[in-house]
């Protein structure tokens, strides 16, 4: 149904269990290959990329993946592992298995350290963004180094997180915008230069997502809901890895 409404960006990974059911939309699809921007992320089968991606290939039934990402840094005990485990993205891309390769929910920390010792730096660090989770600093860390923020859960301050401190302003942006507040939420996310990601089952919901790329808020509305979002603290993944109080 995505590809059908005009979605081209196709999101999996190993733990979705979603990359053989991807393989089967793609090829029912009809769409050229060179249209579809396919991602898959490798976690289960940290200890083996190089045979991580052929399985993860094998099942959407592709020679290559437009983006390859390594889904978390917690597996890593050191920056080393972390630097060994980069040099084989590396090694997926120069091989042609991916055009392009990055990490999610990396923190700056993380990041710092692949860089270091990088040939080809993350082109993408996918992760948790939304109104109540700003993660400090890394988003201009991020624009600094070139590399770009996609952000999952970008509704969360509407879908999760309610009732919060940008309640009221999403209600008033929505009206004078004449679009939802899931979009204003979306269009909070690409005024800020940032990739937001999301799902849906219903045709409606995502058409109606397609209108957040036809308007922009101004500089002031994109602060002043930054600002009412940090008042209140949501973080909906990974909460066991991070201090109650953890905004990072």
């Amino acid at each position: 149904m995505a590809i059908k409404m005009g979605y081209h960006h196709l999101d999996g990974a190993e733990v979705y269990n979603n990359e053989s059911e991807l393989g089967v939309a793609i090829k029912e699809s009809g769409v050229a290959r060179d249209k579809l921007f396919v991602t898959t992320k490798v976690m289960s089968n940290i200890a083996d990329i190089p045979n991580a991606i052929n399985e993860s290939l094998k099942k959407l039934q592709l020679d290559y993946v437009d983006l390859y990402l390594i889904h978390s840094p917690f597996f890593a005990s050191s920056d080393a592992e972390l630097q060994a485990k980069w040099q084989e993205m590396e090694q997926v891309k120069k091989d042609g298995k991916a055009k392009s390769i990055g990490v999610s929910n990396f923190l700056q920390s993380h990041l710092e350290a692949v860089l270091r010792t990088a040939s080809v730096p993350p082109s993408i660090n996918q992760t948790e963004f939304h109104l109540y989770l700003q993660r400090g600093d890394l988003l201009p860390y991020m624009h600094s180094k070139g590399i770009a923020m996609q952000a999952y859960g970008p509704l969360t301050a509407i879908t999760k997180a309610k009732p919060g401190p940008c309640d009221e302003m999403l209600a008033s942006l929505a009206k004078k915008y004449f679009v939802s507040e899931g979009e204003i939420c979306l269009r909070w996310c690409l005024d800020q230069q940032v990739i937001p990601i999301t799902t849906s089952n219903k045709e409606e919901r995502l058409s109606d997502y397609l209108r957040a790329t036809t308007f922009s808020m101004t500089p002031k509305e994109v602060e002043a809901l930054s600002q009412a979002g940090l008042k209140k603290h949501f973080r909906g993944f990974f909460n066991n890895k991070f201090g109650e109080n953890d905004k990072s």
